[in-house]
């Protein structure tokens, strides 16, 4: 209960009854709710849509006076029942509701939670942002909470009054700009965003909640009040074993899906969360990847923006059903022993105007000075990493994924774009940092914390940046000095090897070192080979539409790519299609070719896929020391001529394969290769080989030393070497 100066009809009162009526009313609880006053007490409430309103008294509900033809009703007496409630008759229908005065209830945000937000230290902002089902004084309600500092009034608005910005008038906490209401009895589920009434301009904006946690279904974009989450997990002990994962040893194979594209209903329609983990799940466990890496679900408003336009960062995207069915699919995910990665974008936003840009009428996200806060390239907004309250919603979004639904990792999208200042940038349209260099300072520590967060609460959990340049140690420790990520995207592994592998085979000789400059620097970071989304796409050709020749070559190079990219050393990634040869690039708006595995050169695809993805599982030489020198060994790195490369892949117990690949297509009868022991050795796998829609050229039987020494080794064997093949020795 407040206590006021003034009653009813002195000049403030009156002046804040103008205000309130004009939706200008900063502070709403100032006015309207229960007051002391010098006879007893007041009760105000602001109810345009209804003719008569009773309050409850001890005495019963008694009539409320209306002193206003706009809808301001008043009760003067000293014997009001808390928490104030109200009896209320609709105007339209005469239909009589009670319902609670949101006014008669206090603020619950702790002030303690206001200071870290505005220290941008808040990691677990959504439990405080956002709407809430919460009880207050025992009622049951939803919480609303949103930051707008420039705001003059902010409301909550939804079916449930109207979308009318007058009736549901927020509380200002003060200097922290974060806006208060809860109003009781409101059930989960129903239509809100909030109304924002500039304090400059007095503009009207009407905005989604940046920390909804559920949207409707596009094209609308309201919120939807959350209900309270009863989702029992079974995934225990997964997340056990996760904890204790020793990731940088472990075989880790990345499956990369877009949620809407993989396969969809005969008439069209998306895959539930439901029916990807009924179709999905077997999938991935029928092929042997241990991971999948989910392009962008925030929720954001255009399908093809692929999800890299989010305007959701706490919301699991509607197009595939509610936040409870996708904590069902990572559940089962997670039962059936896969890991699940979630892309995040943090390095910008859309314009869209419902969202987060401009989001109280002034730049409040993102920079306003243009050279800081614009992305020409995608048309969007960046973030402002330097502002403490951004800080705490990016980084509040992190933990909120990781923590609610239980993800498995982070991949951070267009890392490099928020490193540089001046990233596809001309001169004049930057702003130097204070030290005058390109570098974004406040997005180098923004990542720091990000990573830190991620590793000290989330106890293996990964992150993986995509970063194209040559920036050091984003995969290594923020203690040393590094950005802290877990692993990086090789881009340069991955641009070398497709240039490489587009040559004719005649000229692959002359660009060799394509194929060998990578181990110059394999090891500066923890390296995922990455065969991604943005490789098939845009006139880019898909992977076996980009490898020169007739059919059977174009077929026989992917095999060796695959092959290549299954034995060399790093993390493997490959987009959803690759595995059996998708024919066109990627189309977001239909179903991957999944007709085509009726032919037998692309089941051969999927096959040689699915042996090598079990072999790379199975093989700890294949997987254990990918970050590690001492992993990989040259056998013969300088057969230009030829175009043939052979290297060992090395275990920590000592075991060993050798990998030997022909990029040309001439089969190479009595091929020696040096060996480390004079020991016998066996084909174990060749990519030529028939089950695949190769020509089975080979080796049966076992391959037996010679006694001679070659390539600096001492011992070698003689082999046959299939056209356009890679092939695995033990």
């Amino acid at each position: 209960m407040k206590s006021l100066p003034f009653p009813s009809r002195d000049s403030a009162g009156d002046s804040m009854q103008s205000l309130l009526l004009a939706a200008r009313l900063h502070d709403p609880g100032s006015f309207l709710g229960v007051h002391s006053v010098p006879d007893g007490q007041l009760a105000r409430v602001f109810q345009p849509y209804m003719s008569r309103v009773w309050l409850q008294t001890s005495s019963g509900f008694q009539p409320m006076e209306r002193v206003h033809d706009d809808g301001i009703f008043e009760w003067k007496g000293d014997n009001i029942v808390q928490p104030c409630l109200l009896r209320l008759e609709n105007a339209e229908t005469g239909v009589i509701e009670e319902r609670h005065d949101l006014y008669a209830f206090p603020v619950q945000i702790s002030g303690h939670d206001l200071y870290l937000f505005n220290e941008g230290r808040l990691l677990q902002a959504y439990h405080m942002l956002g709407a809430h089902p919460v009880r207050n004084q025992g009622i049951a309600g939803i919480r609303f909470a949103v930051w707008a500092p420039n705001a003059e009034r902010v409301s909550v608005v939804g079916d449930f009054n109207r979308w009318d910005g007058r009736i549901h008038p927020m509380i200002s906490r003060g200097a922290s700009g974060v806006w208060e209401l809860f109003i009781p009895d409101l059930p989960g589920g129903v239509l809100y965003k909030y109304e924002i009434r500039n304090r400059a301009t007095g503009g009207i904006l009407l905005k989604t909640d940046p920390y909804a946690t559920h949207c409707e279904l596009r094209p609308g974009t309201a919120a939807l009040t959350p209900k309270e989450n009863y989702y029992h997990w079974q995934d225990g002990d997964w997340m056990v074993r996760r904890k204790n994962l020793d990731w940088l040893h472990a075989p880790i194979n990345i499956y990369e899906l877009h949620a809407g594209s993989w396969k969809r209903h005969p008439d069209g329609r998306f895959y539930s969360y439901q029916e990807l983990a009924d179709h999905l799940i077997p999938y991935l466990q029928d092929m042997g990847y241990t991971y999948v890496e989910l392009l962008p679900l925030s929720e954001h408003p255009l399908d093809e923006s692929w999800g890299y336009q989010t305007t959701g960062y706490f919301a699991v995207t509607s197009r595939y059903g509610s936040p409870e069915a996708f904590m069902h699919f990572v559940d089962r995910c997670h039962r059936a022993g896969i890991g699940v990665i979630l892309d995040w974008v943090p390095a910008h936003f859309p314009q869209d105007s419902f969202s987060l840009a401009r989001f109280d009428g002034t730049a409040l996200y993102e920079h306003a000075d243009p050279r800081l806060g614009y992305h020409h390239d995608w048309g969007t907004y960046i973030f402002n990493y330097g502002r403490n309250e951004v800080k705490s919603f990016l980084l509040s979004s992190a933990h909120f994924w990781l923590s609610v639904y239980h993800l498995d990792g982070l991949r951070v999208d267009a890392v490099a774009s928020m490193l540089y200042l001046d990233y596809s940038r001309d001169e004049g349209e930057w702003l130097p940092n204070r030290h005058g260099g390109r570098e974004n300072l406040d997005a180098i520590d923004f990542l720091r914390e990000l990573n830190v967060m991620v590793h000290g609460e989330f106890p293996g959990a990964l992150t993986f940046a995509e970063e194209s340049t040559s920036w050091p140690a984003v995969s290594r420790p923020a203690y040393l000095g590094g950005l802290g990520f877990s692993m990086k995207w090789n881009m340069g592994w991955m641009n070398d090897t497709l240039r490489y592998l587009q040559h004719d085979p005649v000229h692959r000789r002359f660009h060799h070192n394509e194929l060998t400059f990578h181990q110059l620097y394999a090891y500066s970071e923890n390296f995922v080979l990455p065969l991604s989304h943005d490789e098939v796409v845009h006139g880019k050709k898909s992977l076996l539409d980009k490898m020169p020749g007739d059919a059977w070559q174009k077929f026989a190079n992917l095999r060796l790519l695959l092959t290549y990219q299954m034995t060399c050393p790093g993390k493997k990634i490959n987009f959803m299609g690759n595995e059996f040869g998708q024919g066109r690039e990627w189309r977001v708006g239909h179903e991957l070719d999944w007709y085509l595995l009726a032919r037998d050169q692309h089941r051969g695809i999927q096959g040689l896929m699915r042996d090598l993805n079990r072999l790379y599982l199975n093989t700890p030489a294949l997987h254990e020391l990918d970050f590690f020198p001492e992993g990989f060994v040259w056998i013969d790195c300088h057969d230009v001529e030829q175009s043939v490369i052979s290297y060992q892949r090395r275990a920590r117990d000592g075991s060993q394969v050798l990998v030997i690949l022909n990029f040309t297509p001439v089969p190479r009868t009595s091929y020696r290769v040096g060996v480390p022991e004079s020991r016998t050795y066996q084909e174990i796998f060749n990519s030529d080989s028939e089950h695949y829609g190769g020509s089975n050229t080979g080796n049966a039987g076992n391959l037996e030393p010679t006694g001679q020494s070659w390539s600096g080794w001492q011992d070698s064997v003689l082999i046959t070497l299939p056209p356009l093949a890679g092939m695995i020795l033990v």
